[in-house]
């Protein structure tokens, strides 16, 4: 006596007869690809940890210090540093620019520059703390 199980094959709605032999020889293979399946859930963790591990190019940013009105310090990964002018240097440099445009041009980058100095402090600033 033959016992059958009946599963649906995807992408159509007539079912197909699988004999408990069949079944028996497919079973490992399912067991076998849920295992994989799941070991590499497991190991995802490690090996992206190993990755976060290691060191970041030479010219990404790690950390700005100070504010507009004093000046920011901006440190790189490799050591380097750059120091923008204060916001009041800055703008007075763009005075010295001869037509209107130029000057609300240059008033402008710098207001954006200095903004987005800050929001990458903050941001810079809760990263860190979040490795903590």
């Amino acid at each position: 006596m033959r016992t059958t199980m009946e599963s649906t094959l995807s992408g159509g709605t007539e079912g197909r007869t699988v004999s408990s032999r069949q079944w028996a020889r497919r079973a490992p293979w399912a067991v076998l690809a849920v295992g994989l399946a799941a070991g590499g859930t497991l190991l995802m963790p490690t090996l992206s940890s190993s990755a976060a591990d290691a060191a970041p190019p030479p010219d990404t940013v790690v950390q700005v210090t100070g504010d507009a009105a004093n000046g920011f310090e901006i440190l790189y990964a490799d050591g380097s540093g750059l120091f923008p002018p204060t916001d009041s240097e800055a703008l007075a440099e763009c005075s010295e620019y001869d037509t209107r445009v130029e000057r609300v041009r240059c008033r402008t980058e710098v207001r954006t520059w200095y903004r987005d100095l800050a929001v990458l402090q903050q941001a810079l600033d809760w990263a860190n703390a979040a490795d903590d």
